[in-house]
């Protein structure tokens, strides 16, 4: 039998796809399973041995269909379930399922704080739509292939403090309501006394060394006094803080593709990391996680999966979750979701089903 699977973006997302696309290999008989994404998502998929052909959006939506139509497939997995999947599904012809992206229920969360949301992870709902192939969980969690060429040899590619071990913070995000502003970052940095190594794509650079500064120069950034709301709420350094001389940083933020940075959160003591992409490769090498939540929330699905994990967020504040996805700044102008976590590195660790 021969499968489309079908989902374009993002990185996340797509890694949440991969115990889908093993289960489909292993468990439908003679399953040739085919994958369609974007090109920048190549990369990833290529090294994993249960697809066996990957097809890219790089021209016009016509060219792709057309290659998949000379595919002959027997059946689509649409886990992106969108116009573009639904135009790919008409002009293909063939039998298909799609997940349920709940965004209704999504929306009266966002929208009224009305919680009708399954307590189920989003990777089951993705299974849900191959269950007419007789699919099942096999409970191996999330996978991630990092080719040989890729792997990071820490002991010449980091400095010497950094070879016996250290934590990896994924500091980037899509969205700035989903990223701890800069001066909290520090903190955190600061609780963990331990060496960390800032992980992000060449955008999240400079942030890496507004941190990488402070702990260089013994100089802490901290927020505002209480009550005050800064003319911008994603940084106000003071002059005055603490020095912490147990925490040492290394900025890897943009020195790294996306396979060498998931060598780096593989080999890592722990991880910490806002919602985003490198928290769900975490999970995939069963890492343990302090995962960081600001305008999104755990119960939409998408916490880490399979893996111990602790949650930092503001619980009960009344204006999160304020949007599924995120924003360039903070409707309400105060970015509480952020900057009112309190960092308790002692939680007890949760698993599936939080």
């Amino acid at each position: 039998m021969k499968i489309l699977v079908l989902r374009f973006s993002s990185i996340g997302d797509i890694v949440l796809t991969t115990p889908v696309v093993r289960c489909l290999k292993l468990q439908v008989p003679g399953a040739q399973v085919h994958f369609a994404t974007k090109p920048g998502f190549r990369s990833f998929l290529e090294p994993n041995p249960y697809i066996d052909k990957v097809h890219c959006l790089s021209g016009s939506l016509q060219e792709l269909v057309a290659e998949l139509r000379a595919e002959k497939f027997d059946f689509i997995v649409d886990l992106h379930h969108n116009l573009r999947t639904a135009l790919i599904k008409a002009q293909l012809g063939v039998k298909s399922a799609s997940f349920d992206k709940l965004n209704w229920r999504k929306w009266l969360l966002v929208r009224f704080k009305i919680n009708t949301l399954p307590r189920v992870h989003i990777v089951d709902r993705y299974l849900e739509a191959a269950a007419p192939l007789g699919v099942k969980n096999d409970g191996q969690g999330l996978d991630y292939f990092i080719p040989a060429h890729d792997e990071v040899d820490v002991r010449s590619a980091l400095p010497p403090a950094f070879q016996r071990g250290y934590v990896a913070f994924a500091i980037g995000a899509q969205h700035a309501t989903k990223r701890l502003p800069v001066e909290r970052i520090i903190e955190l940095c600061g609780l963990l006394r331990q060496p960390v190594i800032l992980l992000g794509g060449p955008g999240d650079e400079s942030t890496g060394h507004i941190i990488e500064l402070a702990f260089d120069t013994q100089t802490a950034v901290s927020p505002p006094a209480p009550g005050r709301i800064p003319e911008s709420p994603y940084y106000f350094p003071t002059s005055s803080g603490t020095s912490n001389a147990q925490t040492l940083i290394y900025n890897a933020c943009g020195k790294f593709n996306l396979n060498q940075s998931a060598s780096l959160v593989r080999q890592a003591r722990l991880v910490v990391s806002h919602d985003t992409g490198l928290m769900h490769i975490a999970a995939a090498f069963r890492k343990e996680i302090f995962s960081v939540w600001g305008n999104t929330v755990p119960e939409f699905g998408m916490y880490p999966y399979r893996t111990e994990f602790r949650v930092l967020e503001v619980p009960g504040l009344p204006c999160r979750p304020c949007s599924k996805i995120g924003y360039e700044k903070c409707p309400q102008g105060h970015f509480r979701c952020m900057r009112d976590i309190v960092f308790n590195l002692d939680l007890p660790p949760a698993r599936d089903g939080r």
